[in-house]
């Protein structure tokens, strides 16, 4: 199993609607672009021909949406061999997915939370297992956001910590997705923070959301990073190091230099924490 080219700096997330302003990109406004490969394997023309065109000119990462690690219905293998020959061409640097499920008898088209069962641990730490086996490399699982919490015998950081140790493979770290699950379900984001395994942290999300009400936090990618999401963000560089970060933009896409301000904050962030590190 080979082990993934380290990601480096700040990144944005590439979107269709970007394309042509992305291929016009000075090659230092971001150090890597993140994409979701089922948007585009088999995708050809013009826009398979930007993808490539960009993953020869920044370092490109993969954020799957569909694998349904938690799922109780067989992997797709035929699907995982298309990613893995995705993630081949492009020289992928990354590959994550979520840890949840969305299938049963077909697509849910939603992140269905896990139950924090050491049932379920064993059963998504297999079939993450088997997914690293058939991509050759170790992968990353995020931490999703969820409204209503399915049983739980343990706490969510327990269940986290054993999925990850149990599978043997990284996290993604969703800050965003931390500070609405440590708002929704009343628990303390910094504390959640540092019972985290540094060594498996492999890259950061920050992303926006909506505040529905007081104690009610939406995450919708939607918007621009909010102050409590930045402020985690400094607290897990301080903890963490300065770990490669990734701006979420799903939908109400801003103009470029807008999103690529936000990617310059992480820049920022990151900065004096390199310094102090390296110094």
């Amino acid at each position: 199993m080979t082990t993934p080219s380290t990601l480096q700096g700040a990144g944005l997330g590439l979107r269709r609607a970007l394309l042509p302003e992305l291929l016009a990109l000075d090659t230092g406004a971001v150090d890597f672009l993140e994409c979701a490969p089922e948007n585009w394997i088999g995708v050809g023309g013009a826009h398979g021909q930007g993808l490539a065109q960009l993953a020869e000119r920044f370092t490109l990462a993969c954020h799957g949406l569909s694998l349904s690690l938690g799922g109780p219905a067989p992997l797709d293998h035929g699907f995982v061999r298309q990613i893995r020959g995705f993630l081949d061409r492009h020289r992928v640097a990354l590959f994550s997915e979520h840890l949840s499920y969305c299938t049963d008898d077909g697509h849910l088209y939603d992140l269905i939370p896990m139950p924090f069962t050491d049932e379920a641990v064993r059963h998504t730490a297999r079939r993450i297992g088997e997914v690293q086996d058939a991509l050759g490399r170790r992968i990353a699982v995020e931490n999703i956001s969820y409204y209503a919490a399915p049983y739980q015998a343990m706490s969510e950081i327990d269940f986290l910590r054993a999925v990850l140790s149990e599978a043997d493979c990284d996290l993604l770290l969703d800050i965003n997705n931390l500070v609405v699950n440590a708002c929704n379900h009343r628990y303390d984001a910094s504390r959640f923070l540092v019972q985290l395994p540094p060594e498996r942290v492999a890259c950061l999300h920050v992303a926006g959301h909506y505040d529905e009400a007081p104690g009610l936090k939406i995450d919708t990618h939607g918007a621009s990073v909010q102050a409590d999401v930045w402020a985690l963000l400094a607290d897990a560089y301080q903890y963490l190091g300065p770990r490669p970060t990734l701006l979420e933009r799903d939908f109400n896409l801003p103009p470029l230099p807008d999103l690529l301000e936000e990617v310059q904050h992480i820049r920022n962030l990151q900065t004096p924490v390199k310094a102090l590190r390296h110094g």
